[in-house]
């Protein structure tokens, strides 16, 4: 059964996924409704489908009983939907990392766990592969590997990466390392089969698009998830013109959205649209400025003008 899910997975692990916030009511506690709505007009829009628990849902911020909440919202919509559904996963520590995993069976909906690189501990490129390979062995969805040096202190080069992908149920790669490096061109320029090159960036969206991306896990594509669809379009189709123009209109807005630490500019911008009820963002986070809200908001607005 497993096999039949990590299969069916590795062929559909393209295009749009979008990371999720978590909202919050005035008196803290999860806006459940909000955050279902959020779901279903994301969905709607056409993303191919949801990641939960994600870096910009806060997950770090909460307990397990908000966790399966938000679960099971993003699990509901993705079953109406028949969309997708990534589920955050994972700490530096292999057995409770495993434990988490596990627990994912109870939502037939995820079709994928995205797993960070060990964070803090700062093992070899080794134990990283050891790590991911004792993870996959157990876990009953396939991983995608979350490579984000700036918040692991972990650096994971083209040829470990290539050592991931070798390893059953490891069926990608959400590749966000503060630029394009030469690692990242020589994998996307190469996969390896059934493993996806995600971009992780939402600045450099359209860029790895261009080199062969098989799509993205974007924070700011919640704010208008068809423009981000249109954009992998025009690449696919070959629509070199548009998809230049359509990339040089959302890259303001990535780089806007995380002017101050995400999500609060992403949650700031909802809020100003009537479709959370708070701004709040849960310590050490802290809101946006109005300034930098007000910058994403209109750049928001002019790409329908």
């Amino acid at each position: 059964m497993i096999l039949l899910v990590q299969a069916g997975f590795m062929k559909t692990l393209r295009g749009l996924h979008v990371p999720l916030i978590t909202p919050f009511t005035a008196d803290g506690k999860v806006a459940e409704q909000a955050l279902g709505e959020l779901a279903h007009t994301t969905l709607a829009d056409g993303a191919d489908g949801l990641v939960a628990l994600g870096t910009t849902a806060e997950a770090a911020t909460l307990d397990e009983t908000e966790k399966r909440l938000v679960v099971e919202i993003c699990a509901q919509a993705c079953r109406e939907h028949t969309a997708e559904l990534i589920v955050g996963a994972g700490t530096n520590d292999t057995r409770q990392s495993l434990t988490a995993l596990q627990a994912l069976a109870e939502w037939p909906e995820t079709t994928a766990a995205l797993v960070p690189v060990p964070y803090f501990t700062r093992p070899s490129e080794a134990g990283v592969v050891a790590h991911f390979a004792e993870l996959a062995a157990g876990s009953p969805v396939p991983l995608i590997v979350y490579n984000i040096p700036h918040r692991t202190g972990q650096l994971v080069g083209v040829d470990a990466l290539r050592a991931l992908a070798a390893i059953p149920g490891v069926a990608g790669v959400k590749q966000a390392v503060c630029g394009i490096d030469g690692d990242t061109v020589a994998l996307v320029s190469d996969p390896p089969a059934d493993f996806a090159v995600l971009c992780g960036e939402d600045v450099f969206y359209s860029a790895l698009l261009a080199l062969g991306a098989a799509g993205g896990i974007l924070a700011a594509a919640q704010l208008c998830p068809r423009h981000f669809i249109d954009l992998a379009s025009a690449w696919q189709a070959g629509d070199v013109a548009k998809a230049r123009e359509l990339g040089a209109r959302l890259t303001p807005l990535a780089e806007a959205v995380f002017a101050e630490p995400n999500p609060s500019v992403i949650k700031g911008v909802l809020h100003e649209l009537g479709r959370i009820p708070t701004a709040d963002v849960r310590l050490p986070m802290l809101p946006a400025g109005p300034d930098s809200v007000a910058t994403a908001l209109n750049l928001l607005r002019a790409l329908d003008n």
